[in-house]
C-alpha cells in the first residue's frame, strides 16, 4: 500500500470509527489480553482518556485502517517512559501501516518529552509485531513465560520490549 492514508488524533467523540478494528483484533485471542467482552465504553476510556492520546491511520476515503494508543507507561516516578498499544485492520496487514503507526508513535512519544518507550505485553507468537518492533529499534528485555492464555495456541510467552526514543 503507497501511503493513501493520513495519521492524526482523534477524541473520545470519534472512538466508536476504531471500535470494530478493536473488536476484531479482541475476537481473534491472538494478541491482547484485554477481556473478550470489553465493552466500547470501557475501550474507548482507555484509549482516549488523559494521559492517553489515540490516533488513527484513515484512508482518503474516511475508512479507519488502523490505530493507537499513546500515553506513560507508568505514572509517577515511571511516567518518563511511553507506552502503546496498536491495533490494524486484518485486512490491512502486511501493508505498511502497522510500520507507519510505530514511526508515528516514537515521533509522538519523542515530542511529548518521553525519554523511551516501553511494550509491557508482547504475545511471543505475535510474529509479525514482533518482528516490527524489532525492524524499529526495540529490543526483548523481558520474557514470562505462560503468561497469555492464546486461543489456539494455549499458553504462550510474553515478551516485555523496550526502546530509547
Amino acid at each position: 500500500m503507497d501511503r493513501d492514508f493520513n495519521i492524526r488524533e482523534i477524541g473520545p467523540d470519534e472512538f466508536e470509527r476504531v471500535w470494530p478494528i478493536f473488536h476484531e483484533v479482541l475476537a481473534r485471542g491472538e494478541s491482547y489480553n484485554y477481556p473478550a467482552e470489553l465493552s466500547l465504553e470501557r475501550a474507548q476510556e482507555m484509549w482516549t482518556s488523559p494521559p492517553y492520546r489515540c490516533f488513527i491511520a484513515e484512508g482518503d476515503d474516511g475508512e479507519i485502517l488502523g490505530a493507537y494508543k499513546l500515553g506513560p507507561n507508568y505514572a509517577g516516578r515511571g511516567d518518563h517512559i511511553a507506552n502503546a498499544s496498536y491495533m490494524v485492520a486484518e485486512r490491512y496487514w502486511g501493508q505498511g501501516v502497522g510500520s507507519a503507526l510505530c514511526e508515528h508513535s516514537l515521533a509522538q512519544a519523542s515530542q511529548a518529552g518521553y525519554q523511551a518507550m516501553q511494550f509491557n505485553y508482547v504475545v511471543s507468537s505475535n510474529a509479525p509485531a514482533v518482528h516490527l518492533w524489532l525492524k524499529h529499534g526495540f529490543q526483548i528485555v523481558g520474557q514470562i513465560p505462560g503468561a497469555f492464555r492464546h486461543v489456539h495456541l494455549g499458553l504462550v510467552d510474553v515478551y516485555v520490549m523496550h526502546r530509547m526514543l
